[in-house]
């Protein structure tokens, strides 16, 4: 099978709705399959293809030691009565193989009601990650000098520096949603992620670090001013900070955020609880909080799938829904929740363009894009200087969160102690535990300094993973857990 994205992905501009005829699937077929679908009765349905090539390579020692490319090819079909939900996938095209998968959701309706299709009509879509290099025409004549520079980079900065690894990973999908009411909307979604791994050793203490940087876009991502020599620079200084760093001590603490990568506080501490379908099912601590103070005045915190090439962007979400900037959290009034379908119609609002999936073998459900928190009133180094003894979180490695209760951790990777209003001693490795709506409510300074984080974050929620982007300016905390160490 020839299954180049290149020219049909280009193609998507100026001809929608052609790019899934290369494998037999035109106009006429996608309307057999929905029929199929809607036959016992559901309310309304949709088909969602994806074609996906990926591409890795990685290098340590020298050596390149990992290069793989994969392919994936196929088609879910969602069947809706209500709430309720039938789904099925196929990774075979064929009309007799897709309508089977499409009779297969529709047993989840029963009913007499019979909603007929409608002739499909292509819809246009904006472009928030525009592409100059199509990762399908980079070869690895390209990619392996690449992350070989990266590691002689990272050697030459410091002799300290033992080992290095070094990764270069990139993705092209292209996915078309098909709807009953006729909508039909496909997208391009490129994807590129860079990573360095550093181990360094001195005085018998051995530590690892590492700095990624990711976005929608194609190879030209890597020749932005800085970003190349940012990626290096950084896996090397936090592989030696860590070298002189130590445990914090435990204890209830004020906690400083440094802009960018601490918006893990917002995925964790509210961003889950404020999926559409956690409130809809009572789940969520903020179910009963909409339209109530649970924030100072100066917090606003969004959800946004418009921003240019970053993880989280999306042109339309995986339901065909128009994405959009959706405001959470606006001047300290919960305001809004992530919206699917079928969230929003249990509410009686327009779905925000947050219902996304892993891939055709899964349905959507609403999930985060681009979460963070805008800029405030406060200076950052007043907000250091506001803090007798403290912990200031620069870096980060994961979270996790107890949706009923609220209760979340994250993992800070490296930081500072704060004393006397001054960053002093280096510290790592240090678990920081609050609850969602209590630390929302403690934040006591947000600074003017707003960055949204390069890095590649996956966020995980009921065995799907999906990419996103997060970010916060300086952000103060009246007190948190710090899981440290005793004495």
């Amino acid at each position: 099978m020839n299954n180049p994205l290149i020219g049909p992905a280009a193609s998507l501009q100026t001809e929608p709705g052609t790019y899934f005829e290369r494998f037999g699937v035109g106009r006429e077929a996608l309307s057999v399959v929905l029929d199929a679908a809607l036959s016992r009765g559901a309310t309304d349905c949709d088909l969602f293809f994806e074609h996906k090539h990926s591409t890795s390579v990685g290098l340590t020692d020298g050596a390149v030691n990992r290069a793989s490319t994969h392919v994936d090819l196929g088609m879910g079909v969602r069947a809706r009565c209500g709430d309720e939900v039938g789904y099925a996938y196929t990774e075979d095209l064929s009309l007799e193989a897709m309508v089977s998968a499409a009779r297969t959701a529709a047993e989840i309706a029963a009913t007499s009601a019979r909603v007929t299709a409608v002739n499909l009509q292509a819809l246009d879509l904006p472009g928030y990650y525009p592409v100059q290099r199509y990762w399908e025409t980079v070869g690895m004549d390209e990619r392996v000098p690449r992350v070989r520079a990266w590691e002689a980079a990272a050697f030459a900065q410091d002799p300290s520096i033992q080992k290095v690894q070094a990764y270069l990973a990139d993705s092209e999908r292209v996915v078309m949603v098909v709807r009953p009411d006729g909508r039909l909307s496909q997208d391009y979604l490129p994807m590129c992620r860079g990573i360095v791994v550093c181990t360094a050793e001195k005085d018998g203490v051995r530590e690892s670090a590492s700095y990624n940087v990711a976005g929608r876009s194609g190879l030209e991502y890597f020749d932005a001013p800085g970003r190349n020599e940012r990626l290096v620079q950084k896996a090397v200084e936090r592989t030696l900070f860590l070298l002189g760093a130590e445990r914090p001590p435990a204890g209830d603490f004020p906690i400083v955020m440094a802009p960018g990568a601490s918006g893990i506080l917002l995925h964790e501490a509210i961003g889950h609880g404020l999926e559409a379908d956690f409130n809809r099912k009572g789940v969520s601590i903020f179910a009963d909080l909409m339209g109530k103070k649970v924030a100072p005045d100066f917090v606003t915190v969004v959800d946004d799938g418009c921003v240019e090439g970053a993880r989280g962007a999306l042109n339309i979400d995986d339901e065909g829904n128009p994405t959009e900037k959706t405001v959470l959290v606006g001047d300290g009034v919960l305001r809004g929740f992530l919206q699917d379908e079928i969230s929003a119609s249990h509410f009686g609002v327009e779905p925000t363009g947050s219902g996304r999936r892993e891939s055709f073998r899964h349905p959507p459900m609403p999930r985060m894009r681009s979460t963070y928190m805008e800029s405030g009133p406060h200076d950052p180094e007043e907000i250091i200087r506001s803090v007798k003894r403290g912990i200031y979180c620069s870096s980060f490695s994961n979270g996790q969160v107890q949706i009923g209760a609220g209760d979340f951790a994250f993992y800070m990777k490296e930081g500072y102690l704060i004393e006397e209003g001054k960053l002093t001693r280096p510290i790592k490795d240090a678990n920081i535990i609050g609850n969602g709506p209590d630390a929302l409510s403690r934040v006591e300074m947000v600074g003017n300094d707003l960055s949204l984080d390069e890095g590649g974050w996956t966020c995980g929620k009921e065995g799907q993973s999906v990419p996103v982007s997060q970010g916060q300016p300086t952000v103060k905390v009246q007190s948190l857990v710090v899981g440290g160490v005793n004495g």
